[in-house]
Protein backbone atom coordinates (compact mmCIF):
# COMPACT_ATOMS: atom_id res chain seq x y z
CA UNK A 1 0.00 0.00 0.00
CA UNK A 2 1.08 3.54 -0.95
CA UNK A 3 1.08 6.30 1.41
CA UNK A 4 -0.68 8.86 -0.79
CA UNK A 5 -0.22 9.76 -4.78
CA UNK A 6 3.33 11.19 -3.65
CA UNK A 7 4.61 8.11 -2.48
CA UNK A 8 3.45 6.08 -5.43
CA UNK A 9 4.58 8.98 -7.79
CA UNK A 10 8.23 8.55 -6.55
CA UNK A 11 8.04 4.19 -6.59
CA UNK A 12 6.54 4.64 -10.03
CA UNK A 13 9.69 7.09 -10.97
CA UNK A 14 12.32 4.79 -9.02
CA UNK A 15 10.83 1.76 -12.01
CA UNK A 16 10.81 3.90 -14.57
CA UNK A 17 14.53 5.01 -14.05
CA UNK A 18 15.76 3.04 -17.13
CA UNK A 19 14.21 6.65 -19.19
CA UNK A 20 16.19 8.85 -17.48
CA UNK A 21 18.19 11.07 -19.42
CA UNK A 22 16.27 10.17 -22.74
CA UNK A 23 14.03 12.90 -22.77
CA UNK A 24 10.50 11.14 -22.78
CA UNK A 25 7.34 12.75 -22.07
CA UNK A 26 5.00 11.43 -19.20
CA UNK A 27 1.26 12.14 -20.18
CA UNK A 28 -0.96 11.85 -17.22
CA UNK A 29 -5.28 11.09 -17.20
CA UNK A 30 -6.41 13.53 -15.64
CA UNK A 31 -7.22 14.14 -12.99
CA UNK A 32 -6.00 12.29 -10.07
CA UNK A 33 -2.58 11.04 -12.55
CA UNK A 34 -1.76 14.65 -12.91
CA UNK A 35 0.09 15.81 -9.63
CA UNK A 36 2.15 12.36 -9.79
CA UNK A 37 3.16 12.89 -13.34
CA UNK A 38 4.37 15.65 -12.47
CA UNK A 39 7.17 14.31 -10.24
CA UNK A 40 7.76 11.44 -12.41
CA UNK A 41 8.57 13.93 -14.84
CA UNK A 42 10.89 15.85 -12.37
CA UNK A 43 12.76 12.70 -11.54
CA UNK A 44 12.97 11.22 -14.91
CA UNK A 45 14.12 14.95 -16.71
CA UNK A 46 10.96 14.34 -19.19
CA UNK A 47 8.40 16.80 -20.47
CA UNK A 48 4.76 16.49 -18.75
CA UNK A 49 1.16 16.78 -20.27
CA UNK A 50 -2.13 14.97 -19.78
CA UNK A 51 -4.00 12.66 -22.40
CA UNK A 52 -7.68 13.70 -22.56
CA UNK A 53 -10.04 10.50 -22.14
CA UNK A 54 -12.96 10.03 -20.00
CA UNK A 55 -14.79 6.99 -19.17
CA UNK A 56 -18.20 5.74 -20.82
CA UNK A 57 -20.15 5.05 -17.46
CA UNK A 58 -22.82 2.09 -16.94
CA UNK A 59 -26.56 2.70 -16.46
CA UNK A 60 -27.38 2.92 -12.88
CA UNK A 61 -24.22 1.90 -12.02
CA UNK A 62 -21.81 5.20 -12.79
CA UNK A 63 -18.62 3.49 -11.16
CA UNK A 64 -18.32 1.45 -13.43
CA UNK A 65 -16.80 1.98 -16.92
CA UNK A 66 -18.15 0.04 -19.95
CA UNK A 67 -15.49 1.94 -22.21
CA UNK A 68 -14.05 5.24 -22.83
CA UNK A 69 -14.05 7.92 -25.37
CA UNK A 70 -10.83 10.64 -26.14
CA UNK A 71 -11.11 13.91 -27.21
CA UNK A 72 -11.52 12.87 -30.83
CA UNK A 73 -14.30 11.76 -30.35
CA UNK A 74 -12.60 7.93 -31.15
CA UNK A 75 -14.62 5.24 -28.40
CA UNK A 76 -13.56 1.92 -26.98
CA UNK A 77 -16.17 -0.48 -25.35
CA UNK A 78 -15.61 -2.73 -23.21
CA UNK A 79 -17.09 -6.26 -24.81
CA UNK A 80 -19.59 -6.16 -21.69
CA UNK A 81 -21.04 -2.97 -22.30
CA UNK A 82 -24.04 -4.13 -23.91
CA UNK A 83 -24.75 -6.45 -20.88
CA UNK A 84 -24.68 -3.85 -18.97
CA UNK A 85 -27.73 -2.27 -20.05
CA UNK A 86 -25.91 0.12 -22.72
CA UNK A 87 -27.91 0.30 -25.57
CA UNK A 88 -27.08 2.78 -28.93
CA UNK A 89 -29.23 6.06 -27.92
CA UNK A 90 -27.61 5.05 -24.15
CA UNK A 91 -24.14 5.34 -25.33
CA UNK A 92 -24.18 7.87 -27.18
CA UNK A 93 -26.09 10.37 -24.72
CA UNK A 94 -23.19 9.23 -22.41
CA UNK A 95 -20.51 10.21 -25.28
CA UNK A 96 -21.90 13.73 -25.93
CA UNK A 97 -21.57 14.29 -21.81
CA UNK A 98 -18.00 12.89 -21.87
CA UNK A 99 -16.90 15.01 -24.70
CA UNK A 100 -18.32 18.07 -23.68
CA UNK A 101 -16.25 17.73 -20.27
CA UNK A 102 -13.20 16.96 -22.42
CA UNK A 103 -13.85 19.73 -25.11
CA UNK A 104 -13.80 21.93 -21.48
CA UNK A 105 -10.88 20.59 -20.13
CA UNK A 106 -8.91 21.29 -23.45
CA UNK A 107 -9.84 24.72 -23.52
CA UNK A 108 -8.63 25.26 -19.67
CA UNK A 109 -5.12 22.88 -20.39
CA UNK A 110 -4.80 25.13 -23.90
CA UNK A 111 -5.25 28.57 -22.22
CA UNK A 112 -1.94 27.78 -20.21
CA UNK A 113 -0.12 26.05 -22.60
CA UNK A 114 -0.15 24.42 -26.33
CA UNK A 115 0.38 20.38 -25.83
CA UNK A 116 3.79 18.87 -26.03
CA UNK A 117 4.91 17.29 -29.68
CA UNK A 118 4.86 13.16 -28.93
CA UNK A 119 5.96 12.09 -32.64
CA UNK A 120 9.20 10.55 -32.44
CA UNK A 121 9.29 9.94 -28.74
CA UNK A 122 9.45 7.52 -26.18
CA UNK A 123 5.89 8.15 -24.19
CA UNK A 124 5.04 7.43 -20.62
CA UNK A 125 1.25 7.28 -19.78
CA UNK A 126 0.17 7.38 -16.01
CA UNK A 127 -2.62 6.27 -14.09
CA UNK A 128 -3.58 6.64 -10.22
CA UNK A 129 -4.51 3.08 -11.09
CA UNK A 130 -6.57 0.66 -13.06
CA UNK A 131 -9.71 -1.01 -12.42
CA UNK A 132 -11.42 -1.71 -15.51
CA UNK A 133 -8.72 -0.37 -18.21
CA UNK A 134 -10.94 1.18 -20.09
CA UNK A 135 -9.66 4.68 -19.81
CA UNK A 136 -6.03 3.75 -20.40
CA UNK A 137 -6.94 1.39 -23.05
CA UNK A 138 -8.30 4.48 -25.01
CA UNK A 139 -5.47 6.83 -23.97
CA UNK A 140 -3.01 4.38 -25.25
CA UNK A 141 -5.13 3.98 -28.54
CA UNK A 142 -5.23 8.27 -28.59
CA UNK A 143 -1.30 8.52 -28.48
CA UNK A 144 -0.18 5.67 -30.79
CA UNK A 145 -1.97 7.23 -33.78
CA UNK A 146 0.30 10.15 -32.41
CA UNK A 147 3.67 7.87 -33.73
CA UNK A 148 5.30 7.56 -30.55
CA UNK A 149 8.77 5.90 -30.77
CA UNK A 150 7.78 3.92 -27.68
CA UNK A 151 4.59 3.93 -25.80
CA UNK A 152 5.30 3.12 -22.07
CA UNK A 153 1.90 2.19 -19.62
CA UNK A 154 3.15 2.69 -15.90
CA UNK A 155 0.67 3.01 -12.83
CA UNK A 156 1.59 2.10 -9.44
CA UNK A 157 -1.57 -0.90 -9.00
CA UNK A 158 -3.90 -2.39 -10.99
CA UNK A 159 -6.69 -5.39 -11.30
CA UNK A 160 -5.02 -8.72 -13.15
CA UNK A 161 -8.38 -8.29 -15.50
CA UNK A 162 -6.95 -4.72 -16.50
CA UNK A 163 -3.38 -5.47 -17.25
CA UNK A 164 -4.24 -7.91 -19.40
CA UNK A 165 -6.33 -5.89 -21.17
CA UNK A 166 -3.49 -3.44 -21.35
CA UNK A 167 -0.92 -5.25 -22.51
CA UNK A 168 -1.15 -5.54 -26.46
CA UNK A 169 -1.80 -1.88 -26.42
CA UNK A 170 1.69 -0.84 -24.81
CA UNK A 171 5.31 -1.45 -25.75
CA UNK A 172 5.94 -1.49 -22.29
CA UNK A 173 3.86 -2.18 -18.99
CA UNK A 174 5.43 -0.87 -15.60
CA UNK A 175 2.78 -1.57 -12.48
CA UNK A 176 3.72 -1.98 -8.99
CA UNK A 177 1.29 -3.85 -7.44
CA UNK A 178 -1.42 -6.80 -8.77
CA UNK A 179 -3.43 -7.56 -5.78
CA UNK A 180 -4.63 -10.88 -6.22
CA UNK A 181 -7.88 -9.44 -4.10
CA UNK A 182 -8.68 -6.53 -6.12
CA UNK A 183 -11.71 -4.33 -5.08
CA UNK A 184 -11.32 -0.92 -6.45
CA UNK A 185 -7.99 1.91 -7.16
CA UNK A 186 -8.89 3.45 -3.92
CA UNK A 187 -7.07 0.18 -1.75
CA UNK A 188 -3.79 1.04 -3.32
CA UNK A 189 -3.66 4.02 -0.99
CA UNK A 190 -3.42 5.28 2.91
CA UNK A 191 -4.54 8.57 1.25
CA UNK A 192 -6.62 8.86 -1.41
CA UNK A 193 -7.09 12.46 -1.77
CA UNK A 194 -9.23 13.28 -4.65
CA UNK A 195 -7.37 15.84 -7.28
CA UNK A 196 -9.29 19.16 -8.19
CA UNK A 197 -9.40 21.18 -11.44
CA UNK A 198 -7.20 24.00 -9.69
CA UNK A 199 -4.77 21.36 -8.90
CA UNK A 200 -4.29 20.15 -12.26
CA UNK A 201 -4.30 23.34 -13.99
CA UNK A 202 -1.88 24.09 -10.88
CA UNK A 203 0.69 21.48 -12.25
CA UNK A 204 0.50 22.12 -15.96
CA UNK A 205 1.88 25.94 -15.07
CA UNK A 206 4.62 24.23 -14.23
CA UNK A 207 7.35 25.26 -11.86
CA UNK A 208 4.85 24.20 -8.51
CA UNK A 209 5.88 21.39 -6.80
CA UNK A 210 3.25 17.88 -5.79
CA UNK A 211 3.46 19.24 -2.34
CA UNK A 212 2.60 22.94 -2.81
CA UNK A 213 -0.27 21.40 -5.13
CA UNK A 214 -1.66 19.06 -2.64
CA UNK A 215 -0.67 20.81 0.62
CA UNK A 216 1.56 17.20 1.69
CA UNK A 217 4.19 17.65 3.93
CA UNK A 218 7.37 15.86 2.08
Amino acid sequence: MFQNRLDAARQLATALNHYKGQHPVVLAIPRGAVPMALVVAQQLGADMDVVLVRKLRAPYMPEVAIGAVDESGKTYLAPYAQDMGADWDYLQAEKKTQLAVLQHRRQQYNAIRPPVAIAGRTVIVIDDGLATGATMVSALQLVRRQNPACLVCAVPGASADALEKIRPWADELVCLSTPQDFQGVGQFYRDFEQVEDQDVLACLLSGCSWAKVLHIKM
